[in-house]
């Protein structure tokens, strides 16, 4: 493999971690969540990092949900906002994120409920929960 075939694989990791780890979930890009917030749907915030293993476990229970009951999706907007990049942000600064790891449920921007660093499948589908009941 030359060097140059190296790093441009290399360079495409991060994106292709943060689009297998979308599924049916938005990519954020600034102004996206807040379109859809100011429309006054329900939204579900997911600030991760790829490096992080509590992000990662999350992710396996958000997929198992969103398994067991297609009326997440339906109901509910997805944004993976990559903390690497927007951790800093205005959203993340509006809303007081503390961390990746977090999750956070509003209906417009009226928050609902949020996680920090928690992986409870209970706790997770609780908060799915609280959301889809304002649907």
């Amino acid at each position: 493999m030359q060097r140059r075939d190296f790093l441009a694989l290399t360079a495409s990791l991060p994106l292709l971690t943060l689009a297998s780890r979308a599924g049916a979930a938005t990519p954020y890009t600034p102004g996206s969540a807040e379109a859809a917030m100011d429309a006054g749907k329900i939204v579900l915030l997911d600030f991760w990092a790829s490096w992080c293993s509590t992000c990662a476990a999350q992710e396996r229970v958000l997929a198992q949900l969103k398994a067991e009951n297609p009326a997440y999706e339906a109901n509910i907007m997805f944004f993976i906002v990559d903390w690497d990049q927007h951790g800093k942000g205005e959203l993340s600064r509006s809303l007081k994120i503390p961390r990746r790891s977090t999750l956070v449920a509003l209906k417009g921007r009226k928050e609902l409920g949020r996680i920090v660093a928690g992986t409870s499948k209970a706790d997770i589908k609780a908060l799915l929960d609280t959301a889809l009941a304002a649907a």
